[in-house]
């Protein structure tokens, strides 16, 4: 009897400690993809072409207010075309959504994973982050803004580290005005 109350007072006392000296990793706050956008915008030597994309997943993660990572997952399926209506729209959200582009049916899902956060102004951020699109992944860094439950984020990304070289004037020659840049821009409105 003596060793069982022994061995208990052992355990809740290891139990105890652990507990005490647990860190907490911070807040989760999932982002609310109903109320979240994402638009993006393609440059071409005539003129560009911009839409939406969903946000399938995320989250920001916090310690005592201040952002310390976060991680989303892209709805490549939902690529969707702004500027344009009809059979022009149709077209155009196909061919973004083939293998000449983002490929979704091998790729349905895009992620960006942030591996580094580091304050830069009162309510900004710089991050580091892995992005991966179409099974590759790539380093970004960009700023985000955090205002209450909100935030904003602008990213540049060169499509041809992704395997996205239709139209890249940096893999085809005699594109001329049909030559469309390496580098698009996705801002994000985010909300959780």
């Amino acid at each position: 009897m003596k060793n069982t109350i022994k061995k208990l007072a052992i355990v809740a006392l290891v139990v105890f400690t652990t507990f005490s000296f647990t860190v907490i990793d911070g807040d989760k706050k999932e982002i609310k993809t109903d109320k979240s956008k994402v638009v993006w915008k393609g440059y071409k030597v005539t003129g560009s072409h911009e839409g939406t994309i969903g946000i399938k997943s995320g989250f920001l993660n916090f310690d005592n207010d201040v952002l310390t990572g976060g991680e989303f997952v892209i709805d490549m399926t939902t690529i969707n075309t702004t500027d344009l209506e009809g059979n022009y729209k149709d077209k155009l959200d196909g061919h973004l959504k083939s293998d000449d582009f983002f490929g979704i049916a091998d790729h349905p899902t895009a992620t960006l994973v942030f591996t580094d956060v580091s304050a830069s102004d009162k309510n900004a951020y710089t991050v580091s982050g892995d992005l991966t699109i179409k099974g590759k992944t790539n380093p970004v860094a960009f700023t985000i803004s955090i205002y209450g439950s909100k935030a904003t984020a602008t990213l540049k990304i060169d499509r041809t580290k992704y395997d996205v070289r239709y139209g890249s004037t940096s893999f085809f020659d005699g594109l001329k005005d049909k030559a469309i840049y390496d580098e698009f821009d996705l801002v994000s409105d985010l909300e959780f």
